[in-house]
């Protein structure tokens, strides 16, 4: 018999090859910039994913070096929702989009605009 013994995960946030590129290459010439990460309560489920570039990190922001190249900056108010969340950047079309792969979801409006965490 074996004893499994649960530890919590303590990652906020990852992001897929494909998406720390492209947040890469919006970074590239704004030495000190930071992609920053929050939430806002919007649409008929409850909150809204807020994806911005910043001169650099809020002081409270929770940071994530995604790369050599590339620092994210988690908002404080927005842990809670976003804990666990994949970042990913692909191609429909000729659109690139940015899609949350968000573990703490329960519920999404039809339109995708917002969720959830229950």
């Amino acid at each position: 018999m074996s004893v499994e013994t649960f530890v919590p995960s303590d990652t906020v946030i990852t992001l897929t090859d494909s998406a720390i590129k492209h947040f890469e290459s919006k970074v590239a010439n704004k030495p000190g910039s930071v992609i920053r990460l929050s939430t806002k309560v919007s649409g008929c489920t409850g909150y809204a994913y807020v994806l911005d570039m910043a001169d650099g990190p809020a002081p409270d922001d929770e940071l994530v070096a995604a790369s050599d190249k590339l620092t994210v900056a988690v908002a404080k108010d927005a842990l809670q929702f976003v804990k666990n969340t994949e970042i990913d950047y692909v191609h429909e079309g000729v659109n690139g989009v940015i899609k949350y792969n968000n573990p703490n979801v329960v519920d999404e409006c039809g339109c995708g605009e917002s969720f959830n965490i229950g």
